[in-house]
């Protein structure tokens, strides 16, 4: 199966050229396309990415995390869609562990896992770490039986079309929980601890690690129970 890796960036220049820098360093041989959404940047987000051999640049000019995932997902060709955020570092052993899990489980149509944040206080990191993926995630999988981290998870491309792509009318919170929760009802979701993506921290340090942990598990719990983010509105952090 082939590889399309998607990155959705608004305003990414400071951070977008190192994720694809790990990308390209990591990439196996069945790595199709890396495409990179600019996302209504003002900045030079696309400029960046295109100087980079192999990548391409689509634009979408209505602003909102979906509606870049979904432009990604109209634009790719590949078998296995592997959604990055911009800031994010991939590690060495990640394409190797799609690969594998994939063709192991012809039933599994969603991969995902924990972030790492490598930018932000060690006891932040501990905090996130033990208490949210340790205990908390794994309780909510348990009983759930699917869960996803936006900027780290792949699906197959026939699933999410399955499932009518990802919901535009979600602006920022809860769209991954949504869109594992719909990939769920057409085959495996698997969340691996060992499938884990070093990421900023950018948010926790903007908002405050407590605030922006509540946030994520209020958004998760409304969509479980209502298909429906609590909040709205998010703050962009640049």
């Amino acid at each position: 199966m082939t590889i399309s890796v998607i990155i959705p960036a608004y305003n990414e220049e400071k951070y977008i050229g190192e994720c694809l820098k790990g990308i390209l360093k990591n990439a196996p041989d069945n790595l199709k396309e890396i495409i990179v959404v600019n996302n209504a940047s003002t900045d030079k987000t696309a400029e960046v990415a295109a100087a980079f051999p192999g990548v391409r640049v689509v634009n979408e000019s209505n602003k909102g995390l979906t509606k870049a995932r979904q432009k990604g997902l109209s634009e790719a060709g590949g078998d296995l869609l592997a959604f990055v955020d911009a800031d994010s570092l991939v590690p060495a052993n990640w394409f190797k562990i799609i690969n594998r899990e994939f063709k192991s489980n012809n039933s599994l149509v969603c991969l995902s896992g924990p972030y790492i944040y490598f930018d932000i206080p060690a006891w932040h990191q501990w905090m996130v770490k033990h208490l949210y993926y340790g205990i908390l995630a794994k309780i909510i999988y348990f009983f759930t039986g699917y869960m996803a981290s936006g900027g780290n998870f792949v699906a197959k491309k026939d699933a999410l079309l399955k499932i009518g792509g990802f919901d535009t009318n979600i602006v920022f919170y809860g769209e991954d929980t949504d869109i594992a929760r719909r990939l769920y009802k057409v085959g495996k979701v698997k969340f691996s601890s060992d499938f884990f993506m070093l990421t900023s921290g950018r948010r926790f340090a903007g908002e405050g690690t407590v605030q922006t942990g509540a946030k994520y598990v209020a958004n998760y719990t409304s969509i479980m129970l209502t298909k429906k983010p609590v909040l709205k509105k998010y703050k962009d952090i640049r």
